[in-house]
């Protein structure tokens, strides 16, 4: 983890196209600016891990449902009279 010193309205840039700008310090917390592209996704902490982990949720419940179909393709194949 790279850990730097920055004032208000000095900033740092990454890879050539994110600049995070230091807009203000509260008592409470900094504030930040940030430029990037705009296909660039930007999200607090907090909210990727919510978007990752409805993504883990959706590909469970998608593999749990395929194997559910698989396995009632396989019941009813069985159960038809030969």
């Amino acid at each position: 983890m790279l850990v730097i010193t920055r004032r208000i309205n000095q900033s740092i840039i990454i890879d050539g196209c994110i600049e995070v700008v230091v807009a203000g310090i509260t008592k409470d917390g900094v504030r930040l600016g940030i430029t990037a592209p705009q296909e660039m996704e930007i999200h607090r902490n907090e909210v990727f891990e919510a978007i990752a982990e409805a993504n883990r949720q959706a590909t469970v419940k998608s593999t749990m449902d395929a194997a559910t179909a698989l396995l009632l393709a396989k019941l009813s194949k069985s159960k038809q009279p030969k």
